[in-house]
């Protein structure tokens, strides 16, 4: 009787030792964080490497003011054809320029040199079927339609468990992959947004986000916008007198204070590239999903897609860009002529001729030996 009596207070015992573990999703409304797990069978298990793809402005149509500026087949095919490349990697990353928002929210009032984006909120699903894990909320379309448009934003990535980050409201996220975590940031100039232009704050961002990531990934929407504005300046940058920060100065301050990978948007054409203490600085991704009231001719209608290799400190390791080009109204497809190759190569070499980065004729990235 005292063997059983013993057994079973052993099995109680190590019953109340374990604890279940209950992932939950905050409320966005008062997040700055948000903690979730993504399950991809990795390309790089066997060298240890873990894989980025990221691209520029996406805004997949708007239903403002009127339904004439949503694609056809109500947006259904708008990126099929780069979906399996957007896939094709552990954490895939955009910049989605506008609100998804069925109706309603007070459309922005800026005059003639801009437009207000309201996308549907079931476009959503079209962006986590093509493979995108993470949405950088810190850009000046995020706002167009004021809180209603930013909380709706929100709650329907949430809903498609699609990430986000970039805003005063979710400064971070953090992406769990196997073992390791991924941390992610976006900065922009504007309302409610981590600002570019406040570096210091930048730093301390990223250095709190490092100490509970692995790895850490700045996104930026910032400088000049327009043909006009390829070439990256070590200079603060402005846009019909908005003040749209230094971008050099920007990347390499947070890769110092602990960024492992920095992805720029804003100037809605591709620019150069750059290696900073091993950390790669895609300056600008250009449009790349952009349908309706964008501009696409020549440089404004090519964009790179970027697949970065890091190694478990967040070195560079190796990458490759697949160039696209947006077709009819803004549908993105695989450019066989690879001009957004050629285009970032030139440019990374007018403008870093001193970097380490090498970009072959087929887009492959690599550092010089």
């Amino acid at each position: 009787m005292q063997k059983l009596t013993a057994l079973i207070f052993i099995i109680l015992l190590s019953a109340c030792g374990k604890e279940e573990h209950v992932t939950k999703k905050p409320n966005v409304k008062d997040s700055t964080s948000h903690t979730d797990s993504i399950t991809k069978s990795p390309d790089t298990k066997k060298e240890n490497l873990i894989s980025f793809i990221a691209v520029g402005d996406i805004m997949m149509g708007s239903n403002y003011p009127s339904n004439a500026s949503l694609p056809p087949n109500d947006g259904k095919d708008i990126l099929s054809g780069v979906s399996e490349v957007l896939s094709n990697a552990d954490i895939t990353i955009g910049n989605l320029e506008g609100t998804l928002l069925n109706s309603g929210g007070k459309a922005k009032d800026c005059g003639e040199h801009c437009h207000a984006f309201r996308m549907p909120e079931h476009y959503a699903e079209y962006l986590k079927d093509a493979g995108f894990d993470f949405m950088n909320l810190a850009n000046n379309h995020s706002g167009d339609f004021g809180i209603i448009g930013r909380e709706s934003t929100m709650n329907t990535l949430e809903r498609y468990d699609i990430k986000y980050a970039g805003l005063e409201a979710a400064k971070s996220s953090i992406i769990e992959i196997g073992n390791k975590k991924i941390g992610v940031a976006g900065f922009a100039p504007n309302w409610g947004t981590c600002s570019i232009n406040d570096l210091s704050s930048a730093k301390e961002l990223v250095k709190d986000l490092k100490k509970s990531c692995d790895i850490v990934v700045v996104c930026f929407h910032g400088g000049a916008e327009g043909t006009g504005a390829q070439r990256v300046r070590n200079e603060t940058e402005y846009y019909l007198g908005e003040k749209r920060g230094n971008v050099v100065e920007f990347a390499h301050g947070v890769i110092e204070a602990g960024a492992d990978l920095v992805l720029g948007s804003g100037p809605h054409v591709a620019r150069a590239m750059e290696l900073y203490e091993g950390k790669l600085i895609a300056y600008s991704l250009g449009n790349f999903c952009t349908y309706g009231k964008f501009g696409l001719a020549g440089a404004l209608g090519m964009a790179p897609i970027l697949k970065v290799y890091l190694d478990e400190k967040g070195n560079f390791v190796k990458g490759e860009i697949t160039s696209i080009i947006q077709k009819g109204k803004g549908v993105p497809e695989i450019d066989e002529t690879n001009k957004s190759v050629q285009l970032i190569a030139k440019l990374t070499g007018m403008d870093f001729p001193d970097s380490e980065l090498r970009i072959s004729d087929n887009g492959e990235l690599s550092i010089a030996e």
